[in-house]
């Protein structure tokens, strides 16, 4: 994979979307120094991947090269995998944890928390037929440590 750094990938999709951008919209999009914009436009221009052309006395035009378009696209795919290895990972963890729910015949927990990583074992969750309940009476799932954790409510 051709090396390229977080920020000069960020300016590749900013110029894919827009090549009519300035340095000082890119600077505010991406939470870069202009100056930072400026540096880091010249090495893609000078690597090959962004072309640079005047429309006027004061109006640049950034375009992606072929060479930088296929750079773009290579890392887009490689974030992809990457994104889709994690994804499985979470979700044979999520299986596991269902598998020891079932096994202890437990039907209904609550789940703690509200992002993506807590999404998987929701789905996973509603796939095995385990319900969902809206307030931590049981047995409770959280994420913590990259582990899903069982904490099982104390009786009254």
């Amino acid at each position: 994979m051709t090396e390229i750094k977080q920020q000069e990938y960020e300016l590749l999709s900013e110029i894919a979307q827009d090549s009519l951008v300035t340095q000082a919209n890119l600077s505010k999009r991406l939470g870069m120094a202009v100056g930072s914009v400026n540096w880091y436009l010249k090495r893609l221009i000078k690597r090959g991947y962004v072309k640079v052309s005047h429309l006027d006395r004061t109006r640049l035009k950034y375009d992606l090269t072929p060479e930088g378009m296929s750079v773009f696209t290579e890392r887009a795919v490689q974030y992809a995998k990457d994104s889709l290895r994690i994804y499985k990972s979470f979700r044979q963890k999520a299986l596991d944890v269902v598998s020891q729910l079932r096994a202890s015949n437990i039907t209904k927990v609550y789940l703690d928390g509200n992002d993506e990583i807590m999404d998987i074992m929701r789905l996973t969750c509603l796939e095995a037929g385990i319900a969902l309940e809206s307030s931590p009476d049981n047995v409770t799932l959280k994420f913590s440590e990259q582990d899903y954790k069982i904490v099982y409510s104390k009786p009254g």
